[in-house]
């Protein structure tokens, strides 16, 4: 359990900001507020955060502009940017300038405290994963490509999101219910057999040809990707 938190929330939308410090309080954290750049700037410089919540488009003082001077003047502290813009173009432009993690509006809260309290446990050390690696099988979220034992893996863009979400919680079991919110923005259930189709075309994508299986069904429970074949 990761202990508790002190945020910094950098958000001019003065509603979505309450229901961020809300949420993170009712999770056991404190978290300050900073409605625009340079009041975010100042906040950040002259107190310890352990993460800092950053739109992007703020007042006064961009958020991009904010985390760029942050990390210029030697800043470790690690930083999610929280943003409407969720083109690839766009997490690649705020990853670059300085950003741990990037996370797409609308989102479900569960994933943004997730997502700070893993960033929190990492404590600033490095920069959110770039790349992340199942055995022989790669995923580059700057460039957008998939590889397995060097080979080229050509996916859709929703089965690269899909395949992205189940590698950053490899390991672990992937409910349905994490998926339709995670990957299809869906935080209701369709009742159709989306996902079924996607896990089975990415999964026809990824281990076919191969000895080794990484993307398995969890009977009852959801899918899990990890790097062994039991």
């Amino acid at each position: 359990m990761t202990s508790a938190m002190k945020l910094l929330i950098v958000e001019d939308d003065r509603e979505a900001a309450a229901y961020v410090v809300k949420g993170f309080a009712e999770a056991g954290h404190v978290a300050d507020h900073a409605a625009d750049g340079e009041e975010g700037y100042a906040l950040a410089s002259g107190a310890n955060y352990d993460v800092l919540v950053v739109d992007r488009m703020l007042p006064k003082l961009d958020g991009l502009t904010l985390i760029g001077r942050l990390k210029g003047e030697g800043s470790k502290t690690p930083v999610l940017i929280l943003s409407a813009l969720g083109q690839v173009d766009d997490r690649v432009q705020g990853l670059r300038a300085g950003g741990d993690d990037y996370l797409t509006k609308p989102y479900a809260f569960a994933e943004l405290l997730a997502r700070v309290e893993a960033l929190s446990r990492r404590g600033g050390a490095s920069a959110q994963e770039t790349v992340y690696r199942i055995g022989d099988l790669e995923l580059d979220r700057l460039s957008h490509t998939v590889t397995r034992g060097g080979q080229d893996v050509p996916l859709q863009p929703r089965e690269f999101r899909l395949l992205e979400y189940l590698m950053r919680n490899a390991g672990q079991v992937v409910t349905r219910t994490m998926l339709l919110e995670n990957v299809w923005d869906y935080h209701f259930d369709p009742q159709t057999n989306v996902i079924d189709v996607h896990v089975s075309r990415l999964r026809s994508k990824i281990d076919k040809g191969f000895d080794k299986q990484l993307l398995h069904t969890v009977r009852g429970a959801g899918y899990m990707i990890r790097d062994g074949a039991r």
